[in-house]
């Protein structure tokens, strides 16, 4: 599967069109990294319930 770049998530979730819930999407399927969810959101990436 191919997700956007992360030029183009930032650009969406600056314009508001992606919640923090859909960045950690992207993170857990490795289109993101955990520290690229911080820059993007200015939270830590939350770490997965066991």
């Amino acid at each position: 599967m191919s997700y956007p770049s992360y030029e183009s998530i930032k650009r969406y979730y600056d314009k508001n069109c992606y919640t923090n819930e859909d960045i950690a999407f992207y993170t857990k399927y490795g289109a993101l990294t955990s520290e690229e969810y911080k820059e993007i959101t200015d939270e830590d990436y939350p770490e997965p319930q066991a």
